[in-house]
């Protein structure tokens, strides 16, 4: 366990130095990560319009508006395996936020890889929102609207203030439920909505977000309410954030869970 704590922190360290050798200095991290996030989006849009049209055919046969969803759902999808990733990774392996560590608060720590990988996800949502703007409500209602806006504030909190990082990388690992909805939502486009494939994505779909979006959540709060002599460390604001938009978010998580059992169930009964 120690050896691959030492290789994660090793890893880390190599990321850091290839992060200090390309970007001048700390504060030009936010900034170039936010680019470096809408352009990715961009390269992902793109490529999906160009892999779909030479390897689906059910891919030409959708209208224009469902194609723009499509690859939309192709830019949520890469965002989301990036960010788990990098939340899963900076949370419980390297030992970034652990409590043992002897270099600051773990609620007030930070790096250039943290922003970094912060700032390339503000740049997906806000990619992603302007687009929603733009189709608005083809690629997503109110809801949507509320749950990229709190996500934003808070993302940009966590970035420029370089505090409660721990707890905005806790609530992206949410975010590991994007492919499996996506999935769902193209197998239903591609006409294989009596699938065995749809069935056995539901049912994963459930686990998954019952585990990422609920169970996660509480985990969550136990780790806020356990570190509050810390929390109070983090300014006025901040503690706003760190508790308004979990609150928030979970609430909509139990809504959207809801739908999702009902959806389960419904089909589960059909193929009964």
């Amino acid at each position: 366990m120690e050896a691959a704590n030492m290789l994660a922190k090793s890893y880390q360290t190599r990321a850091e130095l290839l992060l200090r050798q390309y970007l001048p200095a700390d504060s030009f991290v936010p900034y170039t990560s936010v680019i470096v996030g809408i352009l990715g989006c961009k390269m992902v849009y793109d490529l999906s319009q160009l892999i779909s049209a030479m390897n689906f055919k059910s891919y030409s046969t959708l209208s224009n508006m469902k194609r723009v969803e499509w690859n939309n759902r192709a830019m949520s999808t890469v965002h989301a395996i990036f960010i788990t990733a990098m939340s899963l990774y900076l949370v419980f392996w390297s030992g970034f936020f652990g409590d043992d560590r002897t270099d600051g608060l773990p609620v007030l720590r930070s790096s250039s890889l943290s922003s970094s990988a912060l700032g390339i996800s503000l740049g997906y949502f806000l990619t992603d929102l302007a687009m929603i703007f733009w189709f608005y409500p083809s690629l997503g209602g109110i809801e949507y609207v509320i749950h990229h806006l709190l996500s934003m504030s808070a993302l940009l909190y966590a970035i420029l203030m370089r505090e409660g990082q721990i707890y905005t990388f806790m609530v992206l690992i949410s975010e590991s439920t994007t492919p499996g909805i996506n999935l769902r939502w193209y197998l239903d486009a591609a006409g294989k909505k009596r699938s065995k494939a749809y069935v056995i994505n539901g049912v994963l779909m459930f686990f998954a977000w019952l585990v990422a979006r609920i169970l996660l959540f509480v985990y969550l709060f136990y780790h806020l309410f356990s570190h509050l002599d810390q929390i109070e460390q983090i300014k006025t604001f901040g503690k706003c954030l760190l508790f308004g938009v979990p609150c928030v978010l979970s609430v909509m998580n139990t809504m959207w869970f809801m739908k999702i059992i009902k959806g389960l169930v419904k089909t589960l009964a059909k193929r009964q």
